[in-house]
């Protein structure tokens, strides 16, 4: 329990300083909801289903993303600014370290909830499903920008951050794809030594 305590004070800490004069206010705001309804969602139901330790320290990893992208918003994170100039890149790729996260954490959730609940008994098609998932969970974000663009025009395009990529809306999937994957293969193990454990 005192872990959780600390994941909870590391997260607090880096919310308020994200929304401490950020870059654009209402990018900001965006950025951040999702980190704050998965809090809520997380903490009505921690009596309930309690995640691993592991689980729980990926899921303050991708809320630490998106916090730092509601900050500065995606496209100005100073640190892949720098990294665009030195490695000559067209465009500002912190989006894609949030894409991947989007794959990454989603798909860690996934499968503990499966293990622990026993949701699909055929192991075969377990990953399949798992990374299915989360790219449904991808596309599904990619309307929410879309819409969110749409409907507030130029304040809505620090959030969509295309960054004039017309093919950044299918890049944002191919690397949520491509987190869920890598989740998957390099941290099941480590998952299951604490899922069978608890």
């Amino acid at each position: 329990m005192k872990y959780i305590y600390v994941l909870l004070v590391v997260f607090f800490s880096i919310f308020i300083w994200s929304i401490i004069e950020p870059k654009d206010s209402f990018t900001c705001f965006l950025e951040i909801v999702p980190a704050l309804i998965g809090l809520v969602v997380l903490a009505l139901t921690f009596n309930k289903f309690r995640f691993t330790n592991f689980t729980y320290t990926m899921i303050l990893l991708h809320c630490i993303v998106l916090f730092v992208g509601g900050h500065y918003t995606y496209a100005e994170v100073p640190l892949f600014d720098y990294i665009k100039d030195a490695f000559h890149q067209t465009r500002n790729n912190y989006d894609k370290v949030g894409h991947f996260m989007q794959g990454f954490v989603p798909a860690l959730i996934i499968r503990e909830v499966f293990i622990r609940k026993i949701v699909v008994n055929n192991r075969r098609f377990f990953n399949f499903i798992i990374v299915s998932i989360c790219l449904a969970i991808s596309a599904a974000y990619e309307w929410i920008e879309w819409g969110v663009s749409i409907s507030t025009g130029d304040k809505g395009d620090s959030f969509l951050g295309t960054q004039g990529d017309i093919w950044d809306t299918q890049s944002d999937m191919l690397f949520a794809t491509i987190g869920a994957v890598l989740a998957l293969v390099l941290f099941s193990k480590i998952q299951d030594k604490q899922i069978f454990v608890t």
